[in-house]
């Protein structure tokens, strides 16, 4: 029996079409949502469904590469306190966010911040933002003290 799989599985990924056998689609795949029956309007359905889905990632990816415009020439800076040249406790991703938002404006999430080690000396570093899978933007930090 062909079955539309909905679910990643050890069968294959969402959207593609596999053999099973007929009683393992009907009491297990089928009734547990992870598949559907390889019928000509779900195949229809299918095909509807992955093109939704590819024009939701190009919005998201597009909408990402217009961030990487507006942040491109962006400089964090960044005031804390410091002695000696060295931070009193370290730079967070978290910390690095709200920088950026009381200076530009954009809600980013600090998850996407991929920060090489701890910053926890005065100077100048930069990082990375992951906005999307395929778009990473390069991000300068100014620290100085206060």
């Amino acid at each position: 029996m062909n079955v539309i799989l909905l679910e990643p599985n050890r069968l294959g990924k969402p959207g593609d079409v596999v053999s099973v056998k007929p009683g393992y689609a009907r009491n297990f795949l089928i009734p547990n949502g992870i598949a559907l029956p390889a019928t000509q309007s779900n195949l229809k359905t299918l095909e509807a469904r992955v093109r939704a889905r590819n024009k939701q990632l190009a919005a998201e990816k597009a909408a990402a590469e217009q961030l990487a415009e507006e942040l491109k020439d962006v400089v964090v800076n960044l005031t804390v306190r410091a002695g000696e040249g060295k931070i009193y406790g370290a730079i967070t991703s978290g910390d690095v966010v709200e920088a950026a938002k009381a200076q530009t404006g954009k809600d980013l999430d600090r998850r996407k911040f991929e920060m090489p080690k701890a910053i926890k000396e005065l100077g100048e570093y930069e990082v990375s933002y992951r906005a999307h899978h395929d778009v990473t933007i390069p991000v300068k930090l100014l620290i100085s003290a206060q």
